[in-house]
């Protein structure tokens, strides 16, 4: 019986490989361009870690953490997600010492046990940012901007922002009074999960994805309802920047999200038209989970988005990920004696920054020419007996056709005024 890779997971393989490239490529130049800076934290954490940051009553400490004994009887858990991890990296390593705010970016794998559809994998990727020491209204519209931004940069059409303000710890105690006495008759209706959330965190109902929970809530009263002065303050003041700043969004009163650290501003970016995981990035601000997992009082905001739903996203589209240049030398060796030239051509070629691929199969010169177009090169450097006699190299314009011939000594030479004249990417 052959061995299979584990349910939810994929092996992402040369062909697809190059479309995660393009993806990271973009994200690590945005990032640089909003002056963040990579952080790259363990792939897996102390439970607590999770189970204080995220929340015991969201369905991912409850139901999708990959958590396990190590041998020295430590409770240890994948990570289901990034914000935990670089909150406590911000405190381990004392980056509250540095001027604020600090700005953070990460791209990893995450983990969670769940039901596996399109676009939901139990080993997934999330390209995240953290902003962490800053809480002007700025600092909000700013993460918002940068998502708006990276979605325009890379083609994703048909976007658009819902924001909502999940208020604070202070008048989150009014909205859970109100929330509770509004669902309080309607208790034994509600799903066995949300009957606990009604003790312990009655606002996760509002997250909950069971069509009769949806209905139950359909008029219950929302956060916007009693938000504190403060905090109506912050979301108008972030409505207004994101309105100057051209982002098409929209009030949803009832969109909580489904991590327990959110305060203030709460958003998602929604992709029209691609079925019912239509939601391809979120997340909000936290001003209290550093100090609740042992840091001082800090103030945070950030997001993640999944890979796999972005590029779910770009293919529903349509994106073409084809470079319009093509690139890269191609070296092909007919022969024992070419073989072994093409080796060294191949390797002075790559020493100076040249990208060369060299035929090892032994391939006849027809089959070498079919690799070289899978390969996308630019040029094919042809050597034979006859061309090591003349000590020259064919080289053939695999976009133009056309061939030529250059002395052995001169090819170098050759292909470096070509790249200076961009004609092929290296």
């Amino acid at each position: 019986m052959s061995i299979k890779r584990p349910k939810g997971t994929q092996d992402i393989v040369p062909g697809s490989v190059e479309k995660w490239q393009y993806l990271e490529n973009e994200i690590r130049k945005i990032c640089s361009d909003y002056g963040y800076q990579e952080i790259r934290t363990p792939i897996f954490e102390a439970t607590e870690l999770f189970q204080r940051g995220v929340g015991e009553t969201t369905d991912i400490v409850n139901k999708e953490m990959y958590t396990f004994l190590d041998k020295g009887n430590r409770s240890i858990t994948l990570r289901p997600e990034g914000t935990a991890s670089v909150c406590r990296a911000y405190v381990e390593n004392k980056l509250y010492g540095q001027p604020q705010p600090i700005k953070l970016y990460y791209l990893g794998p995450m983990f969670r046990y769940e039901n596996t559809q399109a676009g939901r994998f139990r080993q997934f990727h999330q390209f995240g940012a953290e902003v962490l020491g800053g809480d002007n209204p700025l600092v909000d519209a700013e993460v918002i901007h940068l998502i708006w931004e990276f979605f325009r940069r890379i083609g994703v059409k048909n976007i658009k922002v819902h924001i909502n303000s999940v208020g604070c710890s202070v008048c989150r105690v009014e909205h859970r009074d109100k929330l509770q006495e509004f669902l309080q008759d309607k208790k034994t209706d509600l799903c066995h999960d949300c009957q606990v959330r009604f003790e312990k965190n009655p606002m996760r109902i509002l997250d909950c994805k069971n069509p009769s929970c949806q209905a139950i809530v359909t008029d219950v009263p929302t956060t916007l309802d009693t938000l504190c002065g403060q905090c109506a303050e912050h979301f108008t003041k972030v409505q207004k920047l994101l309105t100057m700043a051209e982002i098409d969004y929209h009030i949803n009163p009832k969109m909580v999200r489904g991590l327990d650290y959110y305060q203030k501003t709460a958003f998602e970016v929604i992709a029209e038209g691609i079925g019912a995981q239509s939601a391809i990035c979120g997340g909000g601000r936290y001003d209290g989970l550093v100090e609740e997992i042992g840091g001082p009082t800090t103030p945070g905001i950030g997001f993640a988005m999944g890979i796999e739903r972005i590029l779910a996203v770009l293919e529903n589209q349509e994106k073409d990920f084809e470079e319009d240049a093509e690139g890269g030398v191609v070296v092909a060796a007919l022969g024992d004696l070419a073989q072994q030239e093409g080796f060294k051509l191949s390797t002075e070629l790559r020493q100076a920054g040249i990208s060369t691929t060299m035929d090892l199969m032994g391939r006849g010169l027809k089959n070498q020419m079919k690799f070289a177009n899978r390969q996308g090169a630019r040029y094919v450097l042809i050597m034979g007996e006859e061309e090591l006699t003349k000590n020259i190299v064919i080289v053939r314009d695999m976009s133009l056709g056309d061939q030529t011939e250059i002395p052995r000594d001169k090819i170098l030479n050759y292909l470096l005024e070509k790249r200076k004249n961009s004609e092929f990417l290296l």
